[in-house]
């Protein structure tokens, strides 16, 4: 009995740490774009193997640390860091990203709308993967 009861409680532990946020499909969703954006025009630089210097965007957690700071402020693109020089000419130094090319203003409105929505990231942690050619400046 005690060896039964045992197990059991072993069993929930080990599920209990195996245990992911739920998935919402609705927030997922609505970050989809911003996803998008990101993927194909940030994380080649800001992804895994970023100088130490760069903010992280190689996830979504990583990207959650930076809401709340100067980087994103929700609801206020104008002033956050991280818009900021998306919208820099590029012959503005720290203009985003550093290939000699702007993102389109297509991508910079997606980017605008999600953080005056709030910028909202799902609460599952999703790994982000560079899509698209190398930016040329790396």
């Amino acid at each position: 009995m005690k060896k039964s009861i045992l197990a059991c409680c072993a069993l929930l532990a080990t599920l209990a740490s195996c245990r992911t946020a739920p998935m919402n499909p609705a927030e997922e969703h609505a970050f989809a774009p911003v996803r998008v954006v990101l993927e194909t025009n940030c994380v080649h630089c800001h992804g895994d193997n970023r100088l130490s210097t760069m903010p992280p965007i190689n996830d979504t957690h990583a990207l959650t640390k930076l809401v709340g700071t100067s980087w994103i402020v929700p609801g206020k693109p104008e002033v956050s860091r991280f818009f900021q020089v998306v919208i820099f000419p590029d012959t503005v130094p720290g203009a985003m990203p550093p290939s000699g090319h702007a993102i389109s203003k297509r991508d910079v409105q997606i980017l605008r709308d999600w953080i005056k929505a709030g910028a909202k990231v799902p609460a599952r942690n999703i790994t982000l993967h560079p899509q698209g050619p190398l930016p040329r400046s790396i």
